[in-house]
């Protein structure tokens, strides 16, 4: 990868650093969460302050680090919601095919035919702010987008050979979708797991920026900006800088190792050197 994916490597490593500050967090941050300092409020990155302080007089340093472990626990679940439905859903359409196929499928087309951010506004309006609401929202709606790859890469496989052969045996359905179906699309699901991953944590950033992701109280990327951030701006620009900074970092570096990922799992583009 290092000689084929250069750039892919450097994704990597930012996924890597994002899942080590999520995980050690509670060592790497200098304050606690929501401690409250108000004769230190709106200042600059000093010493004792690495990045500066909130209109709280809060570490920002200590909210990046607990907001990386936010973006990293819904990141990494929706995305696994999103890829269990896309496989269920894709999976058994693409396979079973005929009138369930089309009508599964002018679902699909309905569904992504409205505005995703509306869907998503009025989910959260009914369920309330929170992680696993916010999983289950973006799972949901990943998924069921997300179904369309799924599908096309089975139709292609359950015309195999040995797919007809476990059919002409009278191997069961479950069976032949784990035993035979699922080994064979598992590198296109890592594909869109790591692609999906990016797109996850920029929407939950777009959520708790317009209010409808997580509690104030929870240190989010996303409501770092609209809070404090897009309040004092002009009175403390670093507020708004490190959320956004972080943010582009992680979703960049996502991006990268996603592609790198797709280029060297898929035989079509294997071997392109499309980062050499």
């Amino acid at each position: 990868m290092v000689k084929e994916q250069p750039l892919g490597l450097i994704g990597g490593l930012i996924v890597l650093v994002l899942l080590l500050v999520g995980i050690f967090a509670d060592q790497l941050a200098q304050y606690g969460e929501n401690e409250i300092n108000l004769r230190v409020r709106l200042q600059l990155p000093h010493a004792e302050h690495w990045l500066g302080t909130d209109n709280l007089g809060r570490d920002l340093y200590t909210r990046i680090v607990y907001g990386a472990r936010v973006s990293l626990v819904i990141g990494l679940s929706a995305t696994a919601v999103s890829l269990l439905f896309a496989l269920v859903i894709g999976g058994l359409s693409g396979y079973i095919g005929g009138t369930m196929d089309l009508i599964v499928q002018r679902f699909v087309d309905a569904w992504v035919a409205f505005p995703g951010l509306l869907i998503l506004i009025t989910a959260m309006s009914m369920l309330g702010n929170g992680q696993l609401q916010i999983i289950i929202v973006l799972g949901i709606t990943f998924g069921i987008g997300g179904s369309r790859i799924v599908r096309s890469t089975v139709i292609g496989l359950k015309e195999n050979t040995y797919v007809e052969a476990a059919r002409a045996i009278g191997t069961p359905l479950p069976r032949i979708l784990l035993r035979h179906i699922l080994p064979n699309i598992l590198p296109q699901l890592i594909v869109i797991y790591t692609l999906t991953l990016g797109g996850v944590i920029l929407t939950e950033a777009a959520l708790s920026f317009l209010g409808f992701g997580l509690p104030p109280d929870q240190a989010s990327w996303g409501g770092m900006l609209s809070n404090e951030g897009r309040q004092y701006m002009e009175l403390a620009p670093h507020l708004a800088l490190w959320p956004g900074v972080s943010l582009v970092i992680v979703v960049f570096g996502v991006n990268l190792f996603g592609d790198a990922l797709r280029d060297l799992l898929d035989p079509h583009l294997r071997g392109g050197g499309r980062y050499a």
